[in-house]
């Protein structure tokens, strides 16, 4: 009896393991569909105490699969690219060759709420001591 322990609890954490990571990789599956099904916009975003979501007027993001997504306002496209982070609830984004406003995108942002048609998260940069809560919303 005391040799099976051993290889039971081997099997054990393995199988433990193995779940863990299906569910991850399951969680990150659904929540590639919601991103990448439909197109964006920015219903919300504070900077510290000011509202900017002005700023935003006009722009539709679509996010794909293969981690690039498309800014575009009046048939300009922005091209970015994005990724999610399951374990950590966040979501990185950077437009590399983007105009001020869309730069203030390119961060990695917590996820603080989300349903299928919106998402809540926030990104504080300590260096500047600058808070940001981005809100998305699908059209």
């Amino acid at each position: 009896m005391k040799r099976a322990y051993p290889v039971f609890l081997m099997v054990f954490l393995v199988l433990l393991f193995s779940c863990r990571k299906y569910v991850q990789q399951q969680e990150k599956k659904a929540a590639l569909a919601i991103i990448t099904d439909g197109l964006w916009y920015v219903s919300g975003y504070m900077q510290n105490d000011s509202d900017i979501t002005a700023s935003f007027s006009g722009y539709l993001f679509k996010f794909d699969a293969n981690n690039t997504v498309a800014a575009t306002k009046v048939n300009v496209v922005t091209a970015g690219i994005w990724s999610v982070d399951i374990a950590s609830q966040s979501i990185t984004t950077n437009f590399p060759s983007a105009g001020d406003t869309l730069r203030k995108l390119n961060k990695t942002w917590k996820i603080t709420d989300s349903y299928s048609d919106s998402v809540s998260a926030r990104s504080t940069d300590t260096t500047n001591h600058i808070s940001n809560i981005l809100q998305l919303r699908k059209q």
